[in-house]
């Protein structure tokens, strides 16, 4: 199955390049490759791709705009959208994974880092580069951000364990090793803390999970590269 995907940054160069190395996977195509965040927003809602790679820094609507016109918590149909950039601040980071992103990744990740972004983002998980996890996860445990939310039903234990487990990073393969369970068990488990919480993918049970106290103990934080 190729993945299709919509490309916008405002730099040719950087917008051309990106298309190259996506296009030279044998599963992904770009449908498009625009410049601002008004067109991002435009012909991913015309064409609808698997995943929408945008820049932070664009012109007319930035990058976090457009994610939140597509990802956003207010739209019906959310798309998958990663967010790249060259700057790795951490209020980038958190507006973009709190307007919807399912990644975000800096411009010099280097090709199989954006590749497995891609692929991700289009199976309903999340990666963010291993250089910002650690300090972006510690962000969202931070005192002040805490709201000691509990989930709207009691979590069982098992849940508990897969919330804890995501939360430290882990895909749905490494939960299903480390818990000794189906990958179809972590799944069910997975979409029934997504209810529980009203959280819509990974990266916000993520975000859910230290916001609200449920994180990992500290030497789990940051030992894998994706969220999910």
């Amino acid at each position: 199955m190729t993945i299709t995907v919509l490309v916008a940054d405002d730099q040719e160069i950087v917008r051309t390049g990106l298309c190259t190395i996506l296009d030279a996977q044998p599963d992904i195509e770009v449908v498009a490759a625009v410049g601002d965040g008004e067109q991002a927003v435009r012909e991913a809602r015309r064409l609808r791709p698997d995943v929408c790679l945008l820049d932070i820094r664009m012109p007319v609507l930035d990058g976090v705009a457009a994610t939140r016109a597509l990802a956003g918590p207010d739209v019906a149909d959310p798309m998958a959208v990663v967010v790249i950039t060259t700057f790795d601040l951490d209020e980038h980071v958190h507006d973009a994974l709190a307007a919807g992103a399912r990644g975000f990744l800096l411009k010099d990740a280097g090709p199989a880092l954006l590749a497995q972004a891609v692929h991700a983002a289009a199976d309903g998980e999340a990666l963010i580069d291993p250089t910002v996890t650690v300090r972006l996860l510690q962000h969202f445990a931070r005192p002040a951000r805490r709201k000691r939310r509990r989930p709207a039903q009691p979590l069982s234990p098992r849940e508990e364990a897969v919330l804890r487990l995501v939360a430290a990073g882990r895909t749905n393969a490494e939960i299903t090793a480390e818990l000794h369970l189906g990958l179809s068990t972590v799944k069910t488990h997975l979409a029934a803390i997504m209810a529980k919480t009203g959280t819509r993918n990974r990266v916000e049970v993520a975000r859910w999970a230290y916001e609200s106290g449920w994180e990992p103990p500290a030497d789990e934080i940051g030992r894998h590269q994706p969220i999910g």
